[in-house]
């Protein structure tokens, strides 16, 4: 009968080694016994960028980057942006279970207590300077948040921690939205607990000399599919950045801030910039030709096309598209979607792109959904931040309840030099005589 271990040989020692597998998995911390003399440290796993390394068990979020599943707490992606909306997903993955009627209600009365910001927000927020990027205030300010709320220090009370979960899901749009009237020049519009989630994004964002502001049900309904979209994708750059800083035990505002700095890069939250970059630079339908032979002879980098987990059509690229035409019908149509569709339908059937399964992403239609809308490119990765607040808070909070629980604290290989001695500056430059 077949036993669920590992067996390894050591050729340097002859010794053999039985690790046991779990969950396909076997813990690198069994590899320490592996040694060739008694008081060495033992064998570690090399692994950059740990691209085969877990480093949590979680319940939150599955990929099967295969096949292209998503699914949030088990719920499939694609059922979720149709029948559900955007709180209603965040308590999912907060909660681990889709509310009751009574429990939504507290629950969206919990967040919209907390959608107002301290007035010493603004004051903070207008100390930066007026080409400010909005991610970076963003992170700024939502750092700043835990010298408002001392008491969020104390995580491991559940009613203070849960206090913060609110503040967090319910202030981010604020303080988004402040961030972008800022770098337009234009006043502060407060929150109207009267709209829906998305709808009062939307109205902080947009809201000019009308008494009431209402938004475009269609537009309306896109953001919060996006934000539904964009809500948890597993251990990514982010994710793994909120786990490692909350592993120290700090507030969750400070966590959420690294979250949010992790975001920021190029590489992760701002590849639908470098979609509508690219877009623009091939200009024409016409071009597209040359531009795909770029891409196959290493010139140009097709933005939008392929993905780190998954390897086949990503399922958030597939809804993205269709809700894409909604907006489009309503707010006009993006002239550069002509080129996206012509680029995608031309690389979906080019051996050289399907070979590698570099198929369109979730980054691939959405900066052309945003930029219809009339939001900004440098608002893009704002928004993704909005949508991910909740899986980034829910993923802090599996980390604090896990048994398992440790400060982060990754090993290296030493390959530099060992033992020099120390040389005085008066003799440093000098050589050294034959």
């Amino acid at each position: 009968m077949a036993k669920d271990t590992l067996s390894i040989t050591d050729n340097r020692t002859g010794k053999s080694y039985e690790i046991p597998i779990e969950n396909d998995t076997i813990r690198a911390a069994d590899l320490k016994q592996i040694k060739v003399q008694d008081d060495d440290f033992g064998m570690m796993s090399y692994d950059p960028a740990f691209g085969n390394t877990a480093a949590c068990i979680s319940k939150v979020t599955y990929i099967d980057g295969d096949n292209g599943i998503l699914e949030y707490r088990g719920y499939p992606i694609a059922e979720l942006a149709e029948k559900s909306n955007f709180l209603e997903v965040a308590y999912l993955l907060l909660h681990g279970e889709l509310p009751t009627k009574s429990e939504y209600e507290s629950w969206v009365h919990n967040i919209i207590h907390h959608t107002i910001v301290h007035e010493n927000i603004k004051r903070f927020m207008d100390g930066y300077r007026y080409d400010a990027h909005p991610m970076g205030m963003l992170l700024g300010t939502v750092g700043a948040l835990s010298t408002f709320y001392p008491e969020a220090k104390d995580i491991f009370n559940k009613q203070i921690r849960d206090i913060q979960v609110h503040r967090l899901i319910a202030k981010m749009p604020t303080m988004a939205a402040f961030a972008y009237r800022h770098s337009m020049g234009m006043p502060y519009v407060y929150p109207d607990n009267d709209l829906s989630y998305a709808g009062n994004f939307l109205n902080m964002l947009f809201k000019m000399t009308e008494l009431k502001y209402k938004p475009n049900p269609a537009i309306e309904r896109a953001i919060d599919i996006l934000f539904i979209l964009h809500a948890d994708h597993e251990q990514n750059c982010s994710a793994s950045a909120m786990r490692n800083v909350g592993s120290s035990l700090p507030d969750p505002y400070s966590a959420t801030a690294a979250a949010i700095a992790a975001l920021y890069g190029p590489l992760h939250g701002g590849a639908n910039e470098g979609v509508l970059q690219m877009l623009r630079e091939i200009g024409s339908v016409k071009n597209i030709p040359e531009y795909i032979k770029k891409a196959k002879s290493g010139e140009f980098r097709l933005m939008g096309f392929g993905h780190r987990v998954y390897k086949s059509y990503d399922p958030r690229a597939k809804i993205i598209k269709e809700i894409a035409y909604d907006v489009f019908e309503v707010a006009g149509k993006n002239p550069l979607l002509d080129i996206a569709l012509e680029l995608e339908k031309i690389a979906l059937e080019d051996e050289y792109f399907v070979k590698r399964k570099l198929y369109p992403n979730v980054d691939f239609y959405s900066g052309l959904i945003y930029q219809s809308m009339g939001i900004p490119m440098d608002m893009f990765t704002v928004l993704f931040a909005i949508g991910r607040t909740p899986g980034w808070l829910a993923q802090w909070i599996e980390l604090l309840e896990d048994p398992e629980r440790r400060i982060a604290r990754p090993r290296q290989i030493y390959l530099g030099e060992r033992d020099r001695k120390y040389v005085p500056m008066s003799e440093r430059g000098k050589k050294k005589k034959a």
